[in-house]
């Protein structure tokens, strides 16, 4: 994990130490004898994290923090205590320090907490860039938030087929984005100025989704008053998404590929054929084309639809996203109740990374409105959060907490450099050997290879 770390401590043996295991772990190290020192360098280069001793001869690390952040509020400050000062640092930790480690620290815990503190100092960085970009009216990085690859893939695919007319098949989990998706290839085309028409189709009873979709003419069966058009009619000139589309019944399935093979559609109680010009979006939490294989779903309405195919990258696929996603979800959520988001712990770090997300995007915005209300009843940290969210669940070790970690860590960079282990080892600074071994140990399987 490469990062520049500032390791200020007045004690040359002390100072040496830390530089020397640091700098075999990738990071990048300056040293200072002092805070005066220590600000000096860091208005030169601003590092990505500052480890300082809490006791110094004539400003201590405390002060320093406070000078640090006054410079830049967003650099990461990581104490190292005597056993006497525990208390100061949890003090110091209300102010806006980072972590504090225990004198004699343990070394593999401190380049665990560095790494940590780099990230977050980098998911600061990433926020500023992505606001710059949500700034921007319009910009496509406002609906579909994320620096990872597949995320960037994924806005080009909706550029590039936005500007088409033709029908798409969105495919992606539960809580992915489907129907943000669908809005995007919508408002970033052509018809961004006509109706947007959602429907669910799992939520509609079979005996009225002929009526529902394609309208009716009063008197067409009991209860039918009036005329009413259906959602096709309604998203005339615009787009229309059937969301969950495999939960539809496969009689009507015959009738929606008539409409889309004619673009026109037959009141219920009517012989007219009524034209209409709508694009359709069909989104599915599972694979279309495996449901039309084993017939649950027709295989010609699927050919018919799948003229495209956007997928939507699971979160846990997504690396870093989460947090970058954590902390935009909670600091509107924070903002809309006028309060002050609190800042995201190791702990609170180690348990984003670690979570598998099965509710994806839904499931991550919902913790970070939780955490960013900070309510008792709902837990304050991450972790009690998601334990709270999952009864039973055992508190996980602080080894449990590593490996998922490091697994997490090493999956993100894989998928960064395209799986290439040199780039991987070179950027990590591990032996290949090492590198192969852990993803072994983590089930790490580069895509179409049995091996690492």
């Amino acid at each position: 994990m490469s990062g520049a770390v500032l390791v200020v401590d007045d004690e040359d043996i002390v100072r040496d130490s830390v530089r020397q295991w640091l700098e075999l772990g990738g990071f990048a190290v300056r040293t200072a004898a002092g805070a005066e020192e220590a600000m000096r360098l860091l208005k030169e280069s601003p590092p990505d994290v500052v480890l300082s001793d809490f006791r110094m001869p004539q400003i201590s690390g405390l002060e320093l923090m406070r000078d640090v952040h006054r410079a830049d509020p967003d650099i990461p400050v990581v104490l190292l205590t005597a056993h006497g000062d525990v208390p100061l640092a949890v003090a110091a930790m209300r102010e806006g320090a980072y972590d504090f480690l225990q004198k004699p620290h343990d070394p593999e815990q401190l380049s665990l907490v560095i790494a940590r503190a780099v990230e977050r100092r980098r998911l600061k960085l990433q926020l500023g860039e992505l606001a710059g970009r949500l700034a921007a009216s319009g910009a496509i990085e406002s609906r579909l938030i994320g620096l990872s690859k597949p995320m960037a893939a994924l806005r080009a695919s909706v550029l590039e087929l936005a500007g088409h007319d033709r029908d798409v098949i969105v495919t992606g989990e539960t809580g992915t984005g489907k129907e943000v998706v669908a809005r995007a290839l919508h408002d970033f085309g052509p018809r961004a100025k006509a109706p947007f028409v959602a429907v669910n189709c799992a939520a509609i009873p079979a005996e009225l989704f002929e009526s529902e979709l394609f309208g009716h003419e009063a008197g067409a069966f009991t209860g039918a008053r009036a005329s009413r058009i259906g959602k096709f009619e309604h998203a005339s000139g615009g787009t229309l998404l059937l969301d969950e589309i495999e939960s539809m019944p496969l009689p009507f399935q015959a009738k929606i590929l008539r409409a889309l093979q004619e673009r026109a559609i037959e009141r219920v109680g009517s012989n007219k054929l009524v034209p209409v010009d709508v694009r359709v979006i069909a989104a599915a939490k599972g694979d279309l084309a495996a449901e039309s294989r084993d017939g649950r779903f027709r295989s010609d309405l699927y050919f018919r639809l799948a003229a495209a195919e956007i997928g939507l990258p699971p979160l846990r696929e997504r690396g870093n996203d989460v947090l970058l996603l954590f902390e935009h979800f909670a600091a509107a959520a924070a903002e809309g109740a006028g309060r002050a988001l609190s800042p995201l712990r190791p702990d609170d770090l180690d348990a984003l990374l670690g979570h598998d997300w099965p509710g994806n995007v839904r499931e991550l915005k919902n913790v970070a409105e939780r955490y960013a209300l900070g309510l008792a009843a709902t837990g304050r940290s991450v972790a009690e959060i998601l334990r709270r969210g999952e009864p039973g669940a055992p508190r996980r070790t602080l080894a449990d907490r590593v490996a998922a970690y490091e697994r997490t860590l090493i999956e993100a960079t894989l998928r960064e450099h395209d799986w290439s282990i040199a780039d991987v080892t070179e950027e990590l600074g591990v032996p290949r050997r090492t590198l192969n071994e852990k993803m072994a140990k983590y089930s790490l399987v580069r895509p179409g290879r049995k091996d690492g």
